[in-house]
């Protein structure tokens, strides 16, 4: 059993081919008004001269340390750092984001005040190219939830640096997986369904930004191996759902039936016949026994039947594009 040491911070940063990111990410955690603090940095296999610039990092800094590894993506990079870490508290950290100077100081103060609060979370600022921050919360970070579920089959509204976990509510919710897409939803899914309870800290606390970078959210959209990762997260949170006990009726899983209707038409459109059928069918379940056998549900069926899952797919898909 891992050795916790109390009111110590983790934070854990993935990082692939981002040296001039990573140095101002690792800044903004060395500003925090909060201590104690370790720093793991997790060197996802990158090719340029991060790996470098990780190592400088360690070596001028005492509360940093960096962890090379084969490149497998981002979840595997994060539980590398979560099994190496000590901390009380768990703060995940992608390299092209930052945490701004009070976010930890203030969110372990609300969860030492709220001991029935397993995350504490606050407002996300979202910074454009140019440099300019989108006015107000990013997503949906600026509002008071107690719990996860259900708006997270909604969105994931907020991001990666925006929480802070207790580690453990990491340990519970156990390793992150492999995926490549979409495992930070999937992740947080995970945890909802334990009905972990939140604590709002009224304030901005990290900021997310966009870059002309390689980002693994930018792609194209019909692209088979981006949607064959995005089926299994979409099967695997649904999964988490349905064990949090969250009702076919709810808004929520409603909306959640009609995302994986379409990630269904969009994977048959690509040549992904085997995810389409199993989506569709995950959507039915998800829509509930008085809608499973609605019309739209029924007349897909039947000319997928007729024309195939992925020529109906491309023809779906097309459809929804002229119609937006």
């Amino acid at each position: 059993m891992r050795l916790v040491n109390s009111d110590l911070v983790s934070v854990i940063i993935p990082v692939y081919n981002r040296a001039a990111m990573l140095r101002e990410a690792i800044a903004s955690v060395l500003s925090q008004s909060y201590r104690p603090i370790e720093v793991i940095i997790v060197n996802d296999g990158s090719t340029d001269d991060t790996t470098g610039t990780a190592d400088e990092l360690t070596q001028m800094h005492k509360e940093v340390q960096v962890i090379h590894t084969s490149n497998k993506g981002p979840g595997h990079a994060r539980e590398i750092g979560r099994q190496a870490a000590r901390g009380e508290f768990i703060q995940y950290l992608d390299s092209d984001d930052l945490l701004l100077d009070r976010k930890l100081e203030v969110q372990v103060r609300g969860l030492k005040l709220n001991p029935d609060c397993g995350v504490a979370y606050g407002k996300t600022r979202f910074r454009y190219i140019d440099g300019t921050a989108a006015p107000g919360a990013w997503k949906g970070s600026g509002a008071k939830t107690a719990t996860m579920f259900p708006s997270f089959l909604m969105a994931r509204w907020w991001d990666t640096p925006t929480p802070l976990y207790r580690s453990k509510v990491c340990a519970q919710a156990g390793a992150w997986t492999d995926l490549k897409l979409e495992e930070d939803w999937e992740y947080d899914c995970r945890i909802a369904a334990l009905g972990v309870r939140l604590h709002y800290c009224d304030m901005f606390v990290a900021e997310v930004r966009d870059h002309q970078n390689q980002r693994l959210c930018k792609g194209i959209a019909l692209d088979p191996t981006r949607l064959s990762e995005r089926a299994r997260a979409h099967r695997l949170i649904f999964s988490h759902a349905r064990r949090a006990g969250i009702d076919e009726t709810s808004v929520e899983m409603q909306h959640f039936a009609r995302e994986l209707f379409l990630l269904s038409r969009q994977c048959g459109a690509a040549g992904l016949e085997h995810d389409s059928i199993e989506l569709f069918s995950l959507s039915r379940k998800a829509a509930g026994a008085s809608r499973a056998d609605g019309i739209d549900y029924t007349a897909y069926r039947l000319m997928a039947r007729v024309f195939g899952w992925s020529s109906l797919g491309k023809l779906a898909c097309y459809s929804d594009a002229f119609r937006r």
